[in-house]
């Protein structure tokens, strides 16, 4: 197998650093992004330097990687891109991605999401990628299938939001 290129047209994937801990803390502790990640409480610094610490662990043992997005422009982190439940046995991993919202909208969500998904087949042989968006993200969405992903299911009334339930979509990407 050759060299894994981690590398887009606009932007990189590296891994956690000790100075992503400012970014890592805003992220977080947003409290919009707390319905996607079923937060509940803010995470202090403290912890999140503990993560930060242990976020070298390998995939096998985590069964969860996250990488930075990083604008190539400028080197600047702009977000995290993540695998998560990690299956080698059947061969699959969810995929989470989060952007600054100042950066959406200009192309590096699809350019991460491809680089990730070129990377999680060739590094961790999985047959099979797969999300779970809210039926309300229609950015998501539309990034998502514009990546390939296939709609394949819906849970009903699977998160609450602001009062009320919303459904919850699952999306694959089955490597052929």
């Amino acid at each position: 197998m050759g060299a894994i290129n981690l590398q887009g047209k606009h932007i990189a994937l590296r891994a956690l650093e000790p100075e992503d801990l400012n970014l890592l803390f805003s992220i977080e502790n947003d409290t919009v992004g707390w319905e996607l990640s079923n937060t509940q409480a803010p995470y202090s610094k403290d912890i999140l330097k503990q993560y930060l610490q242990n976020a070298h662990q390998d995939i096998y043992e985590a069964k969860q990687l996250r990488l930075v997005i990083t604008a190539l422009e400028n080197d600047t982190a702009i977000g995290f891109i993540d695998l998560f439940e990690f299956d080698p046995k059947n061969r699959r991993v969810g995929v989470g991605l989060l952007l600054l919202e100042a950066e959406r909208g200009k192309g590096y969500g699809k350019d991460a999401l491809s680089t990730l998904c070129d990377y999680a087949f060739a590094a961790f042989q999985v047959h099979q990628l797969y999300a779970n968006i809210t039926s309300d993200n229609v950015a998501s969405i539309a990034l998502f299938e514009r990546q390939g992903f296939i709609k394949v299911g819906v849970k009903k009334d699977w998160n609450i939001s602001g009062g009320k339930f919303i459904d919850e979509l699952l999306y694959q990407y089955i490597k052929e």
